[in-house]
């Protein structure tokens, strides 16, 4: 293993070549257009809560709900009526997001609103300055959110048996699962920089926990940032961890270019290339290692 001073280099060299508003397609580039933090948080949201499946098809759904909340979302989002506003949304769909989940969302979206006036606001009623990271401050958000009303959302078709769609986006630690669109959404809130648009004031830098994708399990385990088999919290935690010892204040640093290393085909992790095309080889170790659950 290279020395921590050599890693720290050439991950720092890796994130400046990806530290520019147009580095890479992503739908971080409509989230940036928005200035004010109160129209970001609600945009932000929504997109992170979309990005899964081609980030062309992400891109689209997003631009699909930004056309219907207008040059103002935070404003559309306080006046938000599912009766009388739903049925714009109706017709759109993400992959099994649909419309219906949508118009719920954005309902739940006006309540937090209503009663903590910002999304930043109503995140930080669970969160602690003491905290390690931002896993209880998720639970206690995604927990409240999943208790607020939707009967004027799903009307009839929500049953105490059916699980709502709109709980998609408001995933929990406690179920193991990574929760990788809520840290994404924190990510772009939280840190500042030619990628990430900030704005938020908490969590701090230093509680977030990396997006957990293919792309950052592949490269996390080239690196030998994990040696974890099953993707969920405890593999975003151990990767988190690993990048906390390179940068204890800001360990999400290097996740967009790491994220896009592999996305653009040069991470070699268990491929017949190896590391011919990383800008990381010799640090990185293409073979498949042998793993933990």
């Amino acid at each position: 293993m290279s020395s921590s001073a050599e890693f720290r280099a050439r991950l720092d060299e890796l994130y400046s070549a990806f530290d520019y508003p147009e580095s890479a397609f992503d739908p971080i580039q409509v989230v940036r257009r928005y200035g004010h933090v109160a129209d970001r948080e609600i945009i932000a949201f929504i997109a992170a809560g979309l990005a899964f499946g081609r980030v062309a098809s992400v891109v689209a759904s997003v631009e699909a709900v930004c056309e219907v909340l207008g040059p103002s979302p935070a404003a559309r989002v306080r006046s938000f009526e599912p009766e009388r506003d739903g049925a714009a949304l109706l017709p759109l769909v993400h992959r099994w997001i649909r419309g219906r989940d949508l118009v719920a969302l954005l309902w739940m979206l006006r309540q937090m609103l209503d009663e903590a006036g910002s999304l930043e606001a109503y995140f930080a009623r669970g969160w602690s300055a003491d905290a390690p990271d931002v896993a209880e401050a998720l639970e206690s958000f995604s927990t409240r959110a999943r208790a607020l009303d939707l009967t004027r959302a799903y009307g009839r078709g929500l049953t105490g048996a059916k699980v709502p769609g709109v709980f998609f986006f408001f995933s929990r630690p406690s179920s193991g699962g990574a929760c990788k669109r809520l840290n994404l959404f924190l990510r772009w809130m939280v840190r500042t920089d030619g990628v990430d648009p900030g704005g938020w004031q908490t969590p701090l830098p230093s509680q977030l926990v990396i997006p957990l994708d293919t792309h950052t399990i592949r490269v996390g385990h080239c690196l030998r940032l994990t040696t974890r088999a099953s993707p969920g919290w405890k593999m975003a935690a151990e990767i988190t961890s690993a990048l906390r010892t390179i940068e204890r204040d800001d360990p999400v640093r290097y996740d967009f270019s790491l994220c896009h290393l592999s996305m653009m085909g040069a991470c070699g992790y268990h491929a017949t290339q190896r590391d011919t095309q990383c800008p990381l080889r010799g640090l990185c170790r293409p073979g498949r290692p042998k793993r933990r659950t």
